[in-house]
């Protein structure tokens, strides 16, 4: 049985980073919301209540943390292209979780920000010049890392929780 924190793997950077694939993580950072949205298209205020896995956050919590991690990399994607290595602040995500409006507010008003959002990180990363996805910003917790290892991840990270609440779904019985 896989693990339910990682339905679709770990995340595992490629290799080697080509246009063809850099254009295939926009595209999945472009389906994103749309993804999303099928995903809690249906669920009731008691269905979003509930953990995606034993411990987990709840699906509610899921949404929400995907507008503020995705809020955080399109900053922090800017401050790449905009300063030499620049240092980006890391966050708390647990914590920040467990905030009053990541526990018990509407998930609309996430899913509008993330179509927003990612309206305009799409349009920003496809503005980019090639050269432009080996600048790098540097992580405290990781290191320094590229735009294209960050474009991978975050294509991922948008996959990884759709993943979780259409396998949360479907243990359910969940049509959807």
């Amino acid at each position: 049985m896989p693990d339910p924190r990682y339905p679709i793997g770990r995340f595992e950077p490629p290799a080697a980073y080509t246009r063809e694939l850099r254009e295939r993580f926009i595209r999945e950072i472009e389906q994103t919301p749309a993804e999303l949205e099928r995903a809690v298209s249906g669920l009731t205020d008691r269905q979003l209540e509930q953990s995606y896995r034993e411990g987990g956050w709840t699906v509610r919590q899921v949404v929400h943390h995907v507008a503020d991690s995705h809020m955080n990399a399109y900053i922090r994607f800017k401050l790449a292209v905009t300063e030499e290595k620049p240092t980006i602040k890391p966050y708390h995500e647990a914590r920040w979780a467990e905030l009053e409006d990541a526990v018990h507010a509407e998930i609309a008003a996430s899913l509008a920000l993330i179509e927003g959002l990612h309206g305009r990180w799409v349009r920003f990363l496809r503005s980019l010049e090639e050269a432009q996805f080996d600048r790098k910003f540097h992580h405290p917790d990781i290191g320094v890392v590229s735009l294209d290892w960050a474009l991978a991840l975050y294509a991922w990270h948008g996959r990884h929780h759709v993943a979780h609440i259409t396998s949360w779904r479907a243990g359910r019985g969940i049509s959807g």
